[in-house]
Formats: structure tokens, sequence, C-alpha cells
């Protein structure tokens, strides 16, 4: 069969729909947590910062795609919470299972 190697009338192109950014309202949800509502939110992971996933205890790497959570309801910045994105779909399943030590940092 052969290839079809030709370029999209720009008609065609502006009729489609724009992507969502990453950061964009349309890729924020909400959705319920422990009895509460929380705004969820997938990001790329572009900061360039470690994070401490709640619900493996682990790092998120820079770079990786993650969700952040946050209570809807009185929720400032320092409620957000970084989850993998499985660790946030298995929230309900799994118990915390934080095993630091006193004097080990928070993040």
């Amino acid at each position: 069969m052969p290839r079809r190697n030709r370029i999209k009338s720009a008609a065609s192109r502006e009729s489609a729909e724009p992507a969502a950014a990453p950061l964009g309202g349309s890729l924020r949800r909400t959705e319920n947590y422990q009895g509460d509502d929380w705004v969820v939110q997938t990001v790329a992971g572009t900061s360039g910062r470690f994070y401490r996933c709640p619900g493996c205890d682990q790092e998120i790497p820079p770079g990786m795609g993650h969700v952040v959570a946050w209570p809807m309801h009185g929720g400032g910045v320092d409620d957000r919470r970084h989850w993998h994105r499985a660790c946030w779909g298995a929230r309900e399943r799994r118990a915390s299972n934080v095993l630091r030590g006193r004097g080990a940092p928070r993040y």
C-alpha cells in the first residue's frame, strides 16, 4: 500500500481542537479522597525538583509526570501533595506506610 505524505491544509488544522496545556484547567479535576473533595491536576514534572510521594514514600524525580492534589476547601500551597499517578489511583486500596525516622527530612 503506498504511503501518503500529504500536508494537511490550513482549514483542516484550524478545525481540530487545540491541545490542552500541561497546566491548563482542562487537566484539573475534582476527586473524593478520605471523605473530602480534592483538586487533582496532572503535571509534566518539568520544575527540576524532587518530590516525595505520600502513597509509597519514594521520590518523584525531575522530568517524571505525576499528579498534584490538594484539598478543595482551605487548601493552600503547603497542602499540595505530589503523587505518582499509580499511587494516586491506588490511594484507597493501600494504607499509609511511612517508615521515616524522627530525624529524616519530610518533603
